[in-house]
């Protein structure tokens, strides 16, 4: 399974950043997935669950978003959302497009739980 060999990476990233911030574990994590990175967002979640046993993200929420692909034309300029089999310009009609977003999977956002009494401000 490779979305499991993925969790593994996510891990040993996650155990760097509690390291480097002096945390104790993860509370949440956030992840992009593009519909076009090939990983899926289920298969990701039912690996984290196995990946994160025994960890400092052993009681983390992992919470997914697919990112749909999004062209730019380099005819018209138009950029724009496309379905992941359809990646040419809605505008024009152009096969000639960059794809801006949807092939990345990204560790969005983390959050760390720290030793110690919370402090209000």
């Amino acid at each position: 399974m490779h979305e499991l060999s993925l969790c593994m990476n996510l891990i040993d990233q996650l155990s760097g950043l509690v390291r480097q911030h002096g945390a104790i574990s993860v509370a949440r994590l956030e992840v992009e997935v593009g519909a076009l990175c090939g990983v899926e967002a289920q298969l990701l979640e039912d690996a984290f669950s196995l990946a994160r046993l025994g960890t400092v993200a052993e009681q983390a929420e992992l919470l997914t978003r697919v990112v749909e692909p999004r062209v730019r034309c380099r005819q018209c300029q138009a950029e724009a959302n496309t379905p992941p089999n359809q990646l040419f310009c809605p505008a024009c009609s152009s096969l000639n497009t960059d794809l801006v977003q949807g092939q990345a999977l990204i560790l969005a956002r983390v959050e760390l739980v720290r030793d110690g009494p919370a402090t209000r401000h």
